[in-house]
């Protein structure tokens, strides 16, 4: 026999959870805060900026009171020890803040956790506040574990202004350039991260041949980034690709001629620069990372990293006009959500189809 539609209705009322009201989300918060209180240091990894460390210390302990210890350092580095010591039983981090595809190897081992739950305010939860909505790293297996909260033009390809004119850099052919040979910095694209990133992008735009014959230019090819961005400000390197705005901040504010590129015919990657976040699974301290989700997630928290790694967050209510002083644009203030997925190489799905070709290129041809 068929059921009136308004039984559903009804079964469906009573079995659905009610939205949570100001009153119960201020309970749950004050609750979850002082449970964090006494949990002890919260751990977070975060990428290698003096500038966001300074920043979100001084900014978290004096807002929230809860003791907290931070590790900047690249994200392969902080991720591959998260694995080994969730390996090993041990749980010593709690959140995990990165940038492009690094944390998909923590999800595939099993070391990350359903980041939702830790969203417990309203406007970070509501993908409406996000452009885009909820983007998720992990886009192909889960749609749960890695979080990008950013999203702006790419600032990865520098250049310094005594070595080179703005009109000789017009596209990426430009580098081909015998001018220019020996002269060029590559954060090596064999290992994970920014460096990775931008190969995979030029790989998509410009082909296989002519990564080819860019590396018949002598690149300079380190993982060592203080050796690139050392070497660009001091001269001795014309162009690097591979490194964000925060390993020439202390040279940029000595007043050396670097620069991002000004924009080129191919045009920058949509980049989420530093700004994905994992939560280890099973965290030692779940209150306190549950806090700092929230906050980081929320306005306050995204101005304030935006601000200190000159990045675009995807939060609406967040203003990343000021970014253009840099040379640097939000997403949300130059395309559309399909020209993201367009001209993003980052996402598990690109990673499948775009970099895993690319870095078996990279193998292949670099010494």
């Amino acid at each position: 026999m068929q059921r009136p539609k308004w039984i559903f209705a009804a079964l469906l009322a009573v079995l659905s959870p009610a939205p949570l009201g100001a009153a119960d989300v201020q309970t749950e918060w004050e609750r979850t805060l002082a449970a964090a209180r006494k949990e002890g240091t919260l751990v977070v990894g975060i990428p290698a900026s003096a500038e966001l460390r300074k920043a979100i210390d001084a900014r978290f302990q004096e807002k929230f009171r809860i003791p907290l210890e931070l590790f900047p350092s690249r994200g392969p580095e902080n991720v591959t020890r998260i694995i080994n010591e969730y390996s090993a039983g041990v749980r010593y981090f709690d959140v995990f803040v990165a940038g492009g595809a690094t944390p998909i190897t923590m999800a595939s081992s099993g070391a990350a956790d359903d980041v939702l739950p830790y969203m417990i305010l309203p406007e970070v939860k509501d993908p409406k506040n996000w452009w885009g909505g909820h983007i998720w790293e992990d886009n192909v297996s889960t749609k749960r574990y890695i979080y990008a909260f950013q999203c702006y033009t790419s600032e990865t390809f520098w250049y310094n202004t005594s070595q080179a004119a703005p009109q000789e850099i017009r596209s990426y052919d430009d580098l081909l350039n015998a001018k220019w040979k020996g002269r060029i910095g590559f954060l090596d694209p064999r290992n994970p991260g920014s460096g990775q990133n931008s190969w995979t992008f030029l790989w998509k735009v410009k082909g296989e041949e002519y990564l080819k014959r860019l590396t018949q230019q002598d690149l300079l090819i380190t993982q060592n980034q203080r050796q690139i961005a050392e070497g660009l400000a001091k001269g001795k390197l014309a162009f690097t690709i591979g490194l964000s705005h925060y390993s020439y901040e202390p040279f940029m504010k000595s007043g050396l001629p670097v620069s991002p590129i000004p924009r080129i015919k191919e045009g920058g990657q949509a980049n989420n620069g530093s700004g994905v976040l994992t939560v280890v699974k099973n965290p030692p301290h779940p209150n306190g990372a549950k806090i700092f989700v929230s906050w980081l997630l929320g306005r306050e928290g995204q101005e304030l990293y935006g601000k200190a790694m000159i990045q675009g967050t995807r939060r609406l209510d967040v203003d990343t006009q000021w970014l253009k002083e840099f040379g640097v644009e939000g997403c949300k203030d130059v395309m559309t959500v399909d020209d993201y997925y367009r001209l993003e190489t980052h996402l598990e799905s690109s990673v499948l189809k775009l970099r895993n070709p690319a870095i078996a290129l990279a193998t292949k041809i670099l010494k």
